[in-house]
């Protein structure tokens, strides 16, 4: 019962913080195509800056997938009553990491609007946007922290 409360655990951190990156590529994106319409529609340049902002958020899914094969490790060396400490931690840590990327999709929304209209200020968005993925980063170590813990 142990190990696929692991394997749950495992793709529950997986799934969560994909679906984070989802949402938020997904709001980027949307805001990246309206930016460029507008640059469009007024004869200036499009911006191909954009898709740093619009791509931001997929780096948490590589956290969640770090997270994963750490958990998956775990099946059958753990011992017994491991399976729900790893389960939850699989859980919580997918959805902080998945709410990071969610998130950072809205800031970058923001991000292309203001980077399109006025095409300054991409070094400031880009540092908004890094505080935001430190959420995500800290989220993973202090989990690859606590799995350590677990026996």
């Amino acid at each position: 019962m142990d190990a696929y409360m692991i394997v749950a655990g495992a793709i529950a951190c997986l799934g969560l913080s994909a679906a984070g990156s989802a949402f938020g590529t997904g709001y980027a994106a949307a805001a990246a195509v309206g930016a460029w319409k507008k640059c469009y529609a007024a004869n200036k340049p499009a911006p191909f800056l954009l898709l740093s902002f619009v791509g931001a958020p997929i780096t948490q899914t590589l956290y969640g997938m770090i997270l994963m094969f750490i958990m998956l490790g775990k099946v059958g060396n753990v011992s017994a009553g491991a399976g729900l400490p790893v389960l939850v931690a699989g859980i919580f840590s997918g959805l902080g990491i998945g709410l990071s990327a969610l998130f950072q999709g809205r800031a970058g929304a923001g991000a292309c609007d203001a980077q399109a209209e006025t095409n300054q200020g991409f070094t400031n968005y880009l540092a908004a946007l890094g505080i935001v993925e430190t959420v995500a980063i800290f989220t993973m170590v202090f989990a690859l922290i606590a799995l350590g813990k677990i026996a």
